[in-house]
């Protein structure tokens, strides 16, 4: 370190240029005029063209592994009986209404088993019998929060359940 040369100090927001040298002792000035003593271990010369000759280099980055189970499309089961058997005009209500419910299960089963987040669970408007079982099996369940996506009651025909 020589007069004239820019410092900075370690562990401290503190620059300027040397005016004297004296042993390990070394005085500068800062930027507003003050004069600083401090030992020459405490100090680091600054020079800005010290990157000058160093060429960044470009390295290999590697991408972060998408999980598939958690792309952001939620499972989605729609529960009008039409889409769930091949021949609808076989069964009778009670075992239409049981078949919707062991479906309906099988889908919770299913979202719990391969860790979803959500899913959305399609009733229909209809008269409420259908929506009244999906609430009920619903409530009855542990681990999970569920909201309508309609403000009246009878006006949403779907429910999104997520899961914790």
């Amino acid at each position: 370190m020589k007069i004239g040369d820019s410092v900075s100090v370690l562990d401290e927001n503190l620059s300027g240029k040397i005016s004297s040298v004296k042993g390990e002792l070394v005085s500068f000035i800062d930027e507003h005029g003050f004069s600083h003593e401090f030992p020459q271990s405490k100090l680091v010369l600054r020079n800005a063209g010290i990157y000058d000759g160093v060429k960044p280099e470009k390295k290999f980055e590697i991408s972060k592994p998408v999980s598939k189970k958690h792309n952001r499309n939620h499972f989605t089961i729609d529960l009008h009986f039409e889409k769930l058997v091949e021949n609808p005009d076989k069964y009778d209500s009670f075992e239409r209404f049981f078949i919707q419910k062991e479906k309906l299960l099988e889908a919770i089963d299913f979202c719990r088993a391969h860790r979803q987040k959500k899913m959305e669970i399609i009733h229909g408007i209809g008269d409420g019998t259908l929506q009244q079982l999906v609430i009920q099996t619903l409530e009855g369940m542990s681990g999970i929060t569920f909201h309508h996506n309609a403000v009246l009651k009878h006006q949403s025909a779907s429910i999104i359940v997520e899961f914790s």
